[in-house]
């Protein structure tokens, strides 16, 4: 049919001749009777549509090839001829089939090719009677497309465009504000983490033993021994004199009767 479409009826009618012998069917008997006119032998074309062939076929098929029988009279300029090809049972001026509007217009052009234009009008205005019947034409219904909003398809196509955000957003890099999974040593045995707040001031759980000492100031060991030493500065009455520069050596020389009294 692709051949037949473009209009090269050589490859087109060899086609359907190697489908007709392999099925058997002459279904494509009428295209191949119109390559054959394409090819420029209506003869040949005539030959097909005359054939037994054509009982094989149905009423849409019979009148598509009287259609092309009567196309070949006029191409050989038998214009009589070509009226009687589309005088068939399937020629109905009451009744409308689904060829009819095609078969009304080609017997019309016959009629007006052949001198009978009063008749031929008729058959013109009955081609639209047959259209408007059928609802084909002009009088098509046109396609009906439904645009109400479908529940079912919104939720599916919002859940395909968070499967797409998800899949192209980039991954979370580790750092502020990150959460990382924390370590058994950060972990309290509370299931608490171990670690100090931004607003919270570490400190050590003490003793009160260890609160005594904790903010005693440090005392160096002269110090120490300094303080350990009695104290010769007090007088017996408990009163207090000024203490002169003590010698270093007077604690290493032990102080005779004589230098006492």
């Amino acid at each position: 049919m692709t051949a037949y479409a473009a209009g090269r009826y050589d490859d087109a009618l060899r086609e359907f001749r190697t489908f007709r012998r392999i099925t058997g069917s002459s279904i494509h008997i009428a295209h191949m009777a119109d390559c054959e006119r394409g090819l420029g032998r209506p003869e040949k074309a005539l030959e097909l549509a005359h054939s037994e062939d054509r009982s094989m076929l149905d009423n849409a098929g019979k009148a598509e090839l009287a259609i092309v029988a009567s196309g070949a009279r006029a191409d050989m300029g038998d214009y009589a001829g070509a009226v009687e090809e589309l005088e068939i049972p399937q020629l109905d001026i009451n009744r409308a089939f689904s060829f009819s509007p095609r078969l009304f217009e080609a017997y019309a052009d016959a009629l007006s090719a052949a001198g009978r234009a009063p008749e031929a009008a008729r058959w013109y205005r009955q081609i639209g009677v047959a259209e408007e019947a059928l609802g084909v034409g002009e009088y098509e219904d046109p396609d009906i497309v439904d645009l109400g909003w479908d529940e079912e398809e919104e939720r599916r196509e919002e859940e395909e465009r968070r499967a797409r955000a998800a899949a192209a957003a980039p991954a979370e890099p580790v750092g502020v504000g990150s959460e990382q999974p924390l370590s058994d040593a950060e972990v309290s045995g509370n299931g608490e983490p171990v670690g100090l707040a931004e607003d919270e001031i570490g400190i050590h759980e003490t003793t009160p033993a260890a609160e005594d000492h904790a903010f005693e100031p440090e005392v160096s060991a002269a110090e120490a021994d300094e303080a350990a030493a009695p104290d010769d500065d007090l007088t017996q009455d408990g009163s207090t004199h000024e203490r002169g520069p003590r010698d270093p050596g007077a604690l290493n020389r032990a102080e005779s009767p004589e230098e006492q009294a």
